[in-house]
């Protein structure tokens, strides 16, 4: 059998999420495929960085626009496959009828005011024509399949779900080959958000959240925001200017831009807690990985994250509440496109105390992301309520051990080869 797979996310020089996923699934399909000709479609100008079998070869596909559509789609029509494996979202107009592909999320429905227009017109687009074009979809969460099947009324039994990895020895090979800090101006204790750096992942709510956090708990902790500008960053980064001028108000804001996986290692590793309430996501990698080094987690209540940071092996949740204010509730409209996996839900909120329910097992505090209040409370109960922050820190490693880049690879070659 022979095994396309688009290659052209996974070595790209500065890998974020998707990119990384590209990246991790090849390295863990490599052992997975040795008795079929496997080929790696690269962009002209890319390398790949490890060794590859003997049974697997590169392809460059020299189209400097619309390589996808046109080149890809070339190379399919000149030389067929049997099996084409495309990571990242698109299909091409042109592929082999046996085509598999990876559906990331659909945020941008979600959250349309944190795209551009025509980021949301080719997105739209390209996603649903390549769940008329595969023959099976690979979704990462089972409320990404639960989008897919409400929005855009894929056949659910076209879905497979494989959850996103986390690879514990790799994190330990790059933190013993990492020998200085990211930014030598940055000095513990800090609050950390590793991401984009865009309206869709809510800075601006952290930012918020951060300076509640100054003003009502006086903590001495540094805001630390590592990645790459994203949309809306114009007016995040406004707001950062404008908070580091008020005056009686010690903020400390430091932006790191992109950070190579050694430095994000070394900066999770030393968060005193991570902030990660997004808008909406397909999977929330970052969870994972904050969890896996000991950083507890304060994360947004919707889309996947109570999926994938809940362990209904553990016995107990927390969760959040304050008297004084009124109940949250997530919206009605999107618990009914999502049947049951974004449930409609009360999530109250204080300061003086946490519930421990019973009705799941959270690993993370969930909050509302919309709530600044909230953000900054969750926190600072990591900071100072010390058996609260171990009890987290040990939830978190529980939940990692659900994930791996193996059994995501092995699953992965499972759907190829079937």
């Amino acid at each position: 059998m022979r095994i396309g797979i688009d290659a052209s996310r996974a070595f790209q020089k500065n890998r974020t999420g998707i990119e990384e996923y590209s990246y991790q699934v090849i390295k863990n399909l490599m052992n997975k495929l040795n008795k079929h000709e496997v080929i790696l479609y690269l962009r002209k100008n890319q390398t790949v960085n490890f060794k590859l079998p003997d049974n697997w070869k590169i392809k460059i596909i020299r189209f400097p626009y619309l390589w996808t559509q046109l080149g890809l789609s070339l190379e399919m029509l000149l030389r067929p496959i049997d099996v084409l494996f495309i990571p990242a979202h698109t299909v091409p107009i042109i592929s082999s009828g046996n085509t598999i592909v990876t559906i990331h999320g659909l945020e941008y429905e979600f959250v349309p005011t944190a795209y551009s227009f025509w980021e949301r017109v080719y997105m739209r687009w390209s996603i649903k024509n390549s769940c008329r074009w595969a023959r099976t979809i690979i979704a990462v969460s089972e409320n990404t399949k639960k989008d897919l099947i409400n929005l855009y009324k894929v056949p659910k039994e076209k879905i497979k779900v494989i959850y996103e990895g986390y690879d514990k020895q790799n994190f330990e090979f790059r933190i013993s080959n990492f020998e200085s800090n990211p930014n030598e101006k940055i000095l513990k204790p800090y609050l950390l958000f590793i991401g984009r750096i865009e309206a869709r992942k809510n800075v601006g709510g952290i930012l918020k959240s951060y300076k509640i956090l100054v003003e009502k708990y006086t903590i001495p902790h540094t805001l630390v925001l590592a990645g790459i500008p994203g949309y809306g960053y114009d007016i995040i980064k406004l707001k950062i200017q404008n908070y580091l001028k008020i005056k009686n108000l010690k903020l400390k804001i430091i932006e790191l831009g992109y950070v190579n996986d050694a430095q994000k290692w070394q900066l999770l590793s030393g968060a005193e807690v991570f902030l990660f309430p997004t808008l909406y996501e397909g999977f929330g990698l970052p969870i994972l990985e904050a969890q896996s080094v000991g950083a507890p987690v304060v994360a947004g209540d919707n889309s996947s994250i109570r999926e994938i940071s809940t362990n209904y092996e553990s016995d107990t949740n927390i969760r959040i509440t304050n008297e004084k204010n009124l109940s949250f509730r997530a919206d009605p409209e999107r618990a009914k496109r999502v049947e049951g996996v974004v449930e409609e839900s009360d999530l109250k909120i204080s300061s003086r105390s946490l519930h421990f329910g019973r009705d799941d097992k959270c690993s993370v505090l969930l909050v509302n992301p919309n709530n600044a209040d909230q953000i900054a409370d969750a926190a600072n109960k990591l900071i100072s309520d010390k058996e609260l922050r171990n009890d987290i820190i040990k939830r978190g490693y529980e939940n990692v051990k659900r994930f791996s880049w193996e059994k995501c690879g092995k699953q992965i070659a499972r759907v190829l080869l079937s």
